[in-house]
């Protein structure tokens, strides 16, 4: 008989390695996977795409977790019914403080948590906190690998293209003289679940341009640019590193 499969993912208990990365793109997961030896495909089932593979000694599973809280914390959850003991995101983000610009990294300490999603998950004023460990390990690998990334805190939210404002919009301008470093809509769901679930979460971060210059559009928004591309390669392989340092 074979493994269980879980039911929104198709991932297979005991299936998943217990180190992980997520991303939202399945192209991505792709990405990731072929950096990976001997990769071979776990599932593939809605947004959700995974992979197996080892980054030299360490085995490694790879998941995609689609766009915005919710749908990505199935992954997360499913992925750690299915064997995951540490989870690091790899993603992209739009920078909120001056001459944080596309191509460089962020690695998220915490989120500021304006989900619709976190307010149904956790109790009022639950904290959306990267793992400290895993966070450092992240530093480390960039500092070792000669990357400066900026590590702090970051908004999630829902939205990605603005519609009217409500008294939960938040405000980029406030955020930003808070020292929030940039926006993007899947970490707090990670912090979350890997604070309840008690497995050590993180995220590490390429900016894909600064939201003070311009606003989330379909005209500004390009994330295909090469200097996004480069980043978000530097971020695969400082998360790949991490992960080995921290097994």
């Amino acid at each position: 008989m074979g493994q269980r499969e879980l039911p929104i993912t198709g991932l297979p208990v005991g299936g998943v390695s217990p180190s992980v990365i997520v991303c939202g793109d399945p192209a991505r997961a792709d990405r990731i996977a072929a950096l990976l030896d001997g990769p071979q495909r776990l599932s593939d089932r809605r947004e959700y795409r995974a992979h197996n593979g080892r980054y030299g000694d360490l085995p490694v599973t790879v998941c995609s977790h689609g766009v915005g809280a919710p749908g990505a914390a199935v992954a997360f959850e499913e992925l750690i019914a299915a064997g995951a003991r540490r989870i690091v995101r790899v993603g992209t983000c739009g920078g909120m403080q001056p001459g944080l610009e596309a191509g460089h990294v962020v690695i998220a300490s915490a989120a500021v948590q304006n989900t619709g999603f976190g307010r149904e998950y956790a109790p009022p004023g639950y904290p959306a906190a990267a793992d400290p460990a895993l966070t450092l390990a992240l530093g480390a690998a960039a500092a070792a690998a000669g990357h400066q990334a900026r590590t702090g805190i970051v908004l999630s939210r829902d939205v990605f293209y603005g519609g009217a404002e409500t008294a939960d919009t938040p405000s980029y301008a406030v955020l930003s003289r808070a020292n929030v470093l940039a926006v993007e809509m899947e970490c707090a769901a990670l912090f979350l679940v890997g604070g309840l679930r008690g497995v050590p979460a993180a995220s590490i971060l390429a900016v894909d341009g600064n939201v003070l210059a311009a606003a989330e559009s379909m005209e500004s928004y390009q994330p295909g640019r090469e200097v996004v591309h480069r980043a978000v390669d530097a971020a695969i392989r400082i998360a790949l590193e991490a992960l080995r340092a921290s097994a």
